[in-house]
């Protein structure tokens, strides 16, 4: 099966256009392409509307601030291309990547050869993991990739920078295992390749603080609300893996991901708690979801 098949309902906001996906293009000479200069959003929309648009579109702009990107359509413009493409795509519920690149440009990597940033927006459906049922819970594989540093590269940029994040994730594949864990320079749990982790321990909910270089998820932000409202206690604490060991119960958020449980951690079998609180939490989103997007 081609690319095409495959993606055959792909569609593509480009230019004011909207187009089959395998037919929009961009410059070679796009620094977005060349150099992985460029920012993107991550988002789901369920029946036609979508989910937590405000909170990415604002994390779209302080990533474009952060490295000096304008961005070439102003919120509500974006909020439009969006509507539309959502409108024109054959179902009510998928993903969207929104992609700002630094523009076309000559070669080199000064970011003032390049005269305007390139927008485009994608709708296609997303699988974030290949398991046949990630209820059950997915294997974790702790990589030797360690997360790059808050200092070399601030991860609140959601930038087209992936490959520290590739790395990880090939280690996890050659590990027969579906998502890599990823600890920082000293050793502390950060976040997956492309979401990020609570534990459950003691029907407390814990997630690695934003210090410990991991992206500021949405998912996650949504999650930490729904333990409030659940009157579930969450702390934002730095964990070591002996804590994931220990933990009764592991999932990873993210918008693609949604929420995955965990039921491996390496070579570590997690036991199902005789009280689980990762179902309660999950259901707490699914009705943010639908009251979000009624």
């Amino acid at each position: 099966m081609t690319y095409n098949e495959m993606n055959k309902n792909a569609l593509c906001w480009i230019n004011q256009v909207i187009k089959p996906a395998h037919e929009a293009t961009i410059s070679v000479f796009d620094h977005g392409l060349l150099y992985g200069d460029g920012i993107f959003e991550g988002l789901r929309f369920y029946h036609g509307k979508t989910f937590m648009l405000k909170a990415h579109l604002e994390r779209l702009q302080l990533s474009a601030r952060a490295i000096g990107l304008e961005l070439p359509c102003d919120q509500q413009q974006i909020t439009t291309a969006i509507e539309q493409l959502i409108e024109q795509y054959p179902g009510d519920a998928g993903y969207l990547r929104l992609v700002v690149t630094r523009g076309e440009g000559s070669l080199g990597i000064d970011p003032r050869k390049c005269a305007r940033p390139n927008l485009f927006i994608i709708a296609d459906e997303l699988s974030v993991m290949d398991v046949s049922d990630s209820s059950q819970g997915i294997k974790l594989h702790v990589a030797q990739t360690r997360r790059l540093p808050v200092e070399c590269l601030d991860p609140k940029i959601k930038s087209l920078n992936y490959l520290n994040n590739i790395l990880a994730r090939i280690e996890a594949n050659q590990a027969g295992m579906d998502e890599a864990l990823m600890l920082n320079l000293d050793g502390y749990v950060s976040e997956g390749s492309v979401d990020n982790i609570f534990i459950i321990t003691d029907g407390i909910l814990k997630t690695p603080p934003l210090g410990d270089g991991l992206l500021a998820g949405v998912t996650r932000a949504v999650i930490i609300e729904v333990a409030k409202q659940a009157a579930i206690p969450c702390e934002e604490i730095s964990l070591t893996l002996p804590d994931l060991v220990q933990a009764q119960e592991c999932f990873l958020t993210g918008t693609g991901a949604e929420l995955i449980p965990v039921r491996q951690i390496g070579q570590h079998f997690l036991e199902s708690p005789e009280i689980a609180l990762t179902p309660i939490l999950m259901q707490g989103f699914r009705d943010k979801i639908a009251d979000y997007c009624r």
